[in-house]
């Protein structure tokens, strides 16, 4: 991603994340599902309930249809079960942040 000119943080976990000075200039969230401590669904309820609007893309080793279908209703903008391609997640994060496929 880095790569590509997007500036990336990385967190060990959703608890580090919420303690972090950047919570208020995240563009976008790459979560997996399963996170040590609060997953990345505990971690979206939660800052939706304090009224952050960060869209989210959800990445999984376990693709279920149940948390699937929970996390897009909640307004997750992807979720891509592992593996998936350099393509589906630079797709993801380009929607994601509101840019054309091309940019």
């Amino acid at each position: 991603m880095r790569s590509l000119d997007f500036t990336v943080e990385l967190f060990r976990s959703a608890e580090e994340f919420l303690k972090s000075s950047r919570l208020q200039e995240v563009s976008c969230l790459v979560l997996d599902v399963q996170l040590p401590g609060m997953s990345g669904l505990q971690l979206q309820s939660h800052l939706a309930e304090r009224g952050y609007r960060i869209p989210i893309i959800f990445i999984t080793a376990s693709p279920n249809e149940g948390t699937r279908a929970r996390a897009l209703d909640a307004g997750a903008v992807d979720f891509l079960p592992k593996p998936f391609t350099e393509q589906a997640l630079l797709k993801g994060i380009r929607s994601a942040l509101g840019l054309s496929p091309e940019e």
